[in-house]
């Protein structure tokens, strides 16, 4: 079974075709600049040169029928006909309380996504055009979601609700949703599977750290705890997003700087965190660069951005009275050894104990970057969300049969 991976931007596409037989990655590629007359097409077949097209993609139709050019083109092409494809997977960033695992696309499954662009506005509508294009481009093709925020759907309500009115999460769901969930389970998952350990034995605290960042406390193979909240601005300082605030920041600020919502909104999200505080870059290389030059904006964004990763994971410990393994992920988190470095020589009170020169090596694997005698297990387990998104698509597709 052949799977497109795709996960839609508001102006972009990003794909994957894997061939589910071996799990293997047969092209990937990206559509940038839809709506533009100068949208970029970068398509890679695995083993074969990368090509890039600029030509005119005004929206996401047009964009997914490029991208299926591309995968038949005779040159560039990895298969001979879109019949082969049997499946098109999408990541969505929202389910709310609707989706707590993935879905085949029926009109009821698109009639609640919509329903749920309240609460994903940048996002949410976005993976739409990518179900409808699809619908109009490969009319016959069995299609799935899978969101971001399934795998914490089983965060108990002590974790989820917000100690404000109840009549607010009644009537318009306001609660801790969690994000960047495919990834959590992934890596929590490969953990247990690479230390031979049954996962419902073990207490995981999972840390995918990239422009955007989240924990998440994994106990028994489900999530407890995660730190982003309704939106995925609350939890740890992140590239461009602020994390955790006093709320009363936002109308004092409002008020002071005559902001409308949309503009502090932006602020919070576009102009805060690692950003704002170096007034340099949102990039943590960029940072590490600058701390290493003994540049005190730069030093103390790296300082702050690292203080609150390191007290969530304090808490976590906490709250499931205890910890096994501590697993990094994703962009900053599989690359920024200083990052891993300055935060476990600071966790020493778990029993942690850092392997400087294991934290060093760089790997597409899982490894670990904590000594034998650590009493907790820490992991670099490379993140893999599109395979989740294809696991998930070829699981459904083979049961709906």
């Amino acid at each position: 079974m052949k799977i497109l991976v795709i996960n839609a931007g508001s102006s972009s596409v990003k794909y994957q075709l894997y061939d589910m037989t071996d799990e293997s990655v047969l092209a990937k590629g990206l559509v940038e600049r839809i709506g533009m007359d100068s949208s970029i097409l970068n398509h890679e077949p695995t083993g074969g040169q990368e090509i890039s097209e600029v030509s005119e993609i005004l929206e996401h139709t047009t964009a997914i029928r490029k991208v299926i050019d591309k995968l038949v083109d005779p040159q560039v092409g990895v298969i001979k006909s879109v019949d082969e494809i049997d499946a098109v997977g999408h990541r969505v960033v929202h389910g709310g309380e609707s989706f707590s695992q993935s879905s085949i696309v029926t009109p009821e499954a698109k009639s609640e996504i919509r329903r749920l662009f309240d609460l994903a506005p940048l996002h949410n509508p976005a993976h739409m055009s990518g179900i409808v294009a699809v619908e109009k481009n490969m009319p016959n093709v069995p299609q799935v979601v899978v969101f971001d925020t399934a795998f914490h759907q089983t965060m108990p309500e002590k974790a989820y609700l917000y100690a404000i009115p109840r009549v607010l999460y009644k009537k318009h769901k306001v609660r801790r949703y969690g994000f960047h969930g495919t990834s959590h389970d992934y890596v929590s998952a490969k953990a247990a599977e690479f230390l031979g350990r049954d996962i419902k034995d073990l207490k995981i605290i999972t840390c995918h750290i990239g422009n955007g960042g989240s924990l998440t406390a994994v106990q028994g193979g489900i999530s407890v705890d995660t730190s982003m909240g309704m939106t995925p601005l609350e939890g740890l300082m992140m590239g461009t997003r602020s994390g955790d605030l006093d709320p009363a920041v936002v109308p004092f600020v409002m008020n002071k700087e005559d902001l409308t919502v949309n503009e502090v909104n932006s602020m919070l999200n576009k102009h805060s965190g690692l950003l704002a505080i170096s007034g340099v870059s949102s990039d943590m290389r960029e940072i590490i660069d600058g701390m290493q030059k003994n540049e005190p904006n730069s030093t103390l964004a790296f300082e702050m951005y690292e203080y609150r990763i390191r007290k969530y994971i304090g808490a976590y410990a906490a709250a499931m009275n205890g910890v096994d393994v501590l697993v990094f992920t994703a962009g900053v988190g599989e690359n920024a050894s200083v990052l891993r470095e300055r935060l476990l020589e600071q966790l020493t009170f778990l029993g942690i104990e850092l392997d400087k020169e294991a934290n060093l090596v760089r790997s597409k694997e899982p490894r670990f970057i904590s000594t034998t005698n650590s009493r907790v297990k820490v992991l670099v387990v490379p993140t893999n969300e599109e395979l989740m998104i294809a696991r998930d698509t070829h699981r459904l597709v083979v049961e709906s049969k």
